[in-house]
């Protein structure tokens, strides 16, 4: 069973990619989602706000003393003589490469250009083999509108990617307002590969404490279906690899996405919950599925089911919507009131 693919120009040995997560923060860790079968591994987030404090801190540091003492000015070094921001991360990537053989892929998370461009240089240079840009924001502000939010977002990929050399990929939130436009305007500015998608974890409120809480929920293979359905719907329209990641649990979700047309399908809850180990079970239960059903390769699988290849392409769009809606039958007055949708003119009895 061939169970390989490719993503980012990467040759992978299967599908299954942990996504950015806790997990990589340990180099034990990154060793055994490899054992387990890992085809690749993301790298824990280094955010913006990381980079910016870091940068003030170091600013503060070697600025404290100039206005006492007039000697010290010869004291700060250039600022060609000195990096900034955390080099923890930039050394974790150095030894997850020295540490295994599968390829490693960086992530920013931010909303600005700032230091991107420079961090994404460095980035390159400690050796991981792609990046992941992340670029999650709510734009909550009512003065700024949908096309300067994707203007940004676009700004960034282009100014990274005119940088680095290594493969780029973005992890989009589905709340763009033509998100195949911007797909496709991702890969004209130079971006490899898209991840779909990102998860906004929503704050709670301590009705206690009152204050605003974080609130952690790990995701079920039921949020699997939106992610599927905007794979299925740019699988063959754009040119640029897609990955799925949010609701990958089993091998059924696995071979969903790569049906759907994903090149790759990335996961971290159901690791998160129940250790590497799980990569080498769903990849036996995905072969088995594939070996019974007589697919030599994964090849074969990916976008097979995609929205230009199935027989009713409307069931990814608004025609499915409609007959969802008239098929929910929850009890016999449920069943009545659906026949008086689809037939009000009839007398209904006991009205």
């Amino acid at each position: 069973m061939d169970l390989s693919t490719t993503y980012l120009g990467l040759h992978l040995k299967n599908p299954i990619v942990p996504s950015s997560s806790p997990l990589s923060r340990r180099l034990s860790t990154i060793r055994r989602l490899e054992d387990a079968g890992a085809a690749a591994i993301v790298m824990f987030s280094l955010f913006e706000e990381e980079i910016t404090l870091e940068s003030e801190r170091l600013d503060h540091y070697l600025s404290y003393f100039t206005e006492a003492f007039a000697e010290a000015l010869t004291w700060v070094p250039e600022e060609q003589e000195y990096r900034v921001g955390p080099a923890e991360y930039l050394e974790g990537i150095r030894l997850a490469k020295e540490a295994v053989g599968i390829p490693v892929i960086a992530s920013l998370n931010g909303v600005s250009t700032g230091g991107w461009i420079s961090y994404a240089r460095e980035i390159e240079q400690a050796g991981a083999d792609g990046l992941e840009l992340n670029p999650y924001c709510v734009c909550a502000n009512p003065e700024i509108d949908g096309v300067t939010v994707e203007r940004r977002v676009l700004d960034i990929v282009r100014a990274v990617r005119e940088n680095v050399s290594i493969p780029v990929a973005v992890k989009l939130s589905p709340s763009y307002s033509s998100l195949a436009h911007m797909v496709q305007s991702l890969a004209e500015a130079g971006a490899n590969g898209v991840v779909l998608f990102n998860r906004f974890y929503q704050p709670d409120l301590d009705l206690q404490e009152l204050t605003v809480v974080p609130n952690l929920v790990l995701s079920t293979s039921d949020e699997l279906r939106l992610p599927l359905r905007w794979v299925a719907i740019l699988s063959g329209r754009v040119p640029i690899d897609l990955a799925i990641t949010t609701g990958v649990h089993t091998h059924e979700d696995v071979l969903k996405g790569l049906m759907a047309g994903a090149r790759v399908t990335m996961m971290a809850s159901e690791l998160l919950q129940n250790g590497p180990g799980r990569i080498g079970e769903i990849l036996r239960d995905m072969s088995q599925w594939m070996a019974e059903r007589e697919y030599e390769s994964v090849a074969q699988l990916q976008g097979s089911m995609s929205q230009p290849r199935v027989e009713q392409p409307g069931a990814f769009e608004r025609a499915n919507y409609m007959r969802v809606l008239q098929s929910w039958h929850p009890d016999p007055a449920g069943r009545l009131f659906n026949e008086m949708l689809i037939s009000p003119k009839r007398e209904v009895p006991g009205t």
